[in-house]
């Protein structure tokens, strides 16, 4: 059998912060995770750095701008799904502009929640990063159990 080096998606998240609480969007007609509260969030495209795709996908999203100095990495997260994923997770207290929906086709819902207390319905991977982040873990794993001893 031949050894296939494995090939990774990085994806970025947005943890923007107001008043101690976390902005969450929930996801409706994309195809994945409906129905469940996210982050701002997206994949790295070709050429274009973590900060940058975090940077384009706030002002895609939710209109506001932020400087590159103002995101703060603070978790990731080496995650399974039918892919391997890198998710890198950046948090944000300063920005310019006004949060608004800018893409009502994939989003329900703009809310802010505490972290202490997120969404019945948050994507699972998203809460546990979450309680990792506040517990100071810088990395973690998800979803490799399902491919334990195949």
């Amino acid at each position: 059998m031949k050894n296939e080096k494995s090939k990774a998606y990085v994806n970025v998240y947005l943890l923007l912060k107001k008043e101690e609480k976390i902005l969450f969007s929930l996801r409706q007609n994309t195809g994945y995770e409906d129905g469940l509260y996210s982050l701002v969030a997206g994949h790295v495209e070709e050429l274009e750095t973590a900060t940058q795709t975090m940077i384009r996908e706030a002002k895609e999203e939710i209109g506001i701008s932020i400087a590159e100095e103002d995101l703060k990495m603070v978790h990731t997260m080496y995650r399974r799904t039918d892919r391997n994923n890198i998710d890198l997770f950046f948090v944000c207290e300063c920005y310019q502009g006004e949060i608004q929906n800018e893409e009502v086709h994939k989003c329900g819902d703009l809310s802010f929640f505490s972290p202490d207390n997120l969404p019945e319905h948050t994507i699972l991977y998203i809460s546990q990063a979450i309680e990792n982040i506040i517990n100071g873990v810088q990395f973690s794993e998800f979803g490799w159990s399902v491919y334990e001893n195949t």
